[in-house]
């Protein structure tokens, strides 16, 4: 079996020093148009494939970017969100040669073994996604001068102003389900809540409020119930509901699909039609969404562009923009039979 092509016969081919091939590989503006299309021809005939180990001695970076998800490994894969953010990061990246490291965080014995590696240099950059409270990881990459994004904003008390983020309009988009609810003549419209250690259940528990108020309905606290974005979490909201005293619930804003199917197979349970007793409203537009009994009315939030665009905020900051960077993606209010 030959050897690989080296450096020195990718110059020879291309009838340049060893050093100007060097800095074709790593991107240096430093050569001519001319000359960098001879070495890059020269490349493709030999099939050269540059040594990322020694090329990194070069540029000092990994050309590699780490997801951080905080949550355990059975949630990572069960929730369509994660599948369609971790699609949208590797399109962003695919044509950048820029590799992704996966780290799912929740489950790790260890976190501060984890905090050491991402900001040690093997990474250029970190996306962060589902955090929780005060998870001081974003601290920790700010100090050691390690680029981040998060996916999703920050909770109140968590990383400040400062932090870049990208997140779909969960506030709006919850306000749009409930006032949706509403015009369908519902008056006891109770919500199943994400975990509120997050940005994302707070918002979304605050747009349902905002919702109430635009239809002139009082927020009544015996209407809500905290859940935790599973299906079981959100079965468990539903029967707790359904229990309470007083009169009945005619509508339910679950503030994810998951938790609305599991508000659906609380309902069928308990004997209550949808929508005729109950009417149903999830958020996310995932698969779970259309093919639930009955298919679910949903807020689409754009999961993929969300990963993409955090990708290209990412490498915006490797490349060295600096200051915080906020984007908050439109949702879309998706009427199906749950309604």
């Amino acid at each position: 079996m030959s050897s690989p092509p080296t450096l020195e016969q990718v110059a020879a081919l291309a009838g340049v020093s060893r050093a100007t091939v060097s800095r074709v590989v790593n991107g240096s503006p430093k050569v001519s148009p001319v000359v960098r299309a001879q070495v890059e021809r020269a490349v493709a005939k030999l099939g050269y494939v540059p040594n990322r180990a020694a090329r990194s001695l070069v540029t000092r970076r990994a050309d590699s970017v780490a997801l951080v998800v905080s949550e355990p490994h059975a949630r990572f894969f069960s929730e369509p969100f994660f599948a369609g953010m971790v699609r949208g990061v590797s399109a962003a990246l695919a044509e950048t040669g820029v590799q992704l490291l996966l780290l799912i965080a929740q489950d790790l014995p260890d976190r501060r073994r984890l905090q050491r590696y991402v900001v040690g240099g093997h990474v250029d950059g970190v996306l962060l996604a589902s955090l929780h409270g005060d998870d001081p990881l974003p601290g920790a990459l700010e100090r050691a001068g390690v680029p981040a994004v998060l996916v999703g904003r920050p909770a109140r008390g968590g990383p400040g102003d400062l932090a870049s983020y990208v997140d779909a309009d969960n506030r709006g988009g919850a306000g749009k389900a409930v006032e949706h609810l509403a015009r369908r003549g519902r008056r006891r419209i109770a919500t199943i809540t994400g975990p509120l250690d997050m940005g994302v259940g707070l918002d979304r528990l605050e747009g349902y409020r905002d919702g109430l108020a635009a239809a002139g309905l009082a927020a009544d606290e015996d209407l809500v119930e905290t859940g935790d974005f599973t299906e079981e979490g959100g079965a468990a909201a539903m029967a707790r509901l359904l229990a309470r005293p007083g009169p009945p619930v005619d509508a339910v804003f679950a503030a994810s699909d998951l938790m609305a199917a599991g508000a659906l197979r609380a309902l069928r349970a308990a004997g209550r039609r949808v929508p005729e007793d109950v009417a149903v409203v999830g958020f996310e537009d995932s698969a779970v969404a259309r093919y639930a009994q009955p298919p679910l009315t949903t807020v689409r939030q754009p999961i993929e562009e969300m990963g993409r665009q955090a990708t290209r905020m990412l490498l915006a900051k490797i490349a060295g923009e600096t200051g915080g960077m906020h984007l908050i993606l439109d949702v879309d209010l998706v009427e199906r039979a749950s309604t």
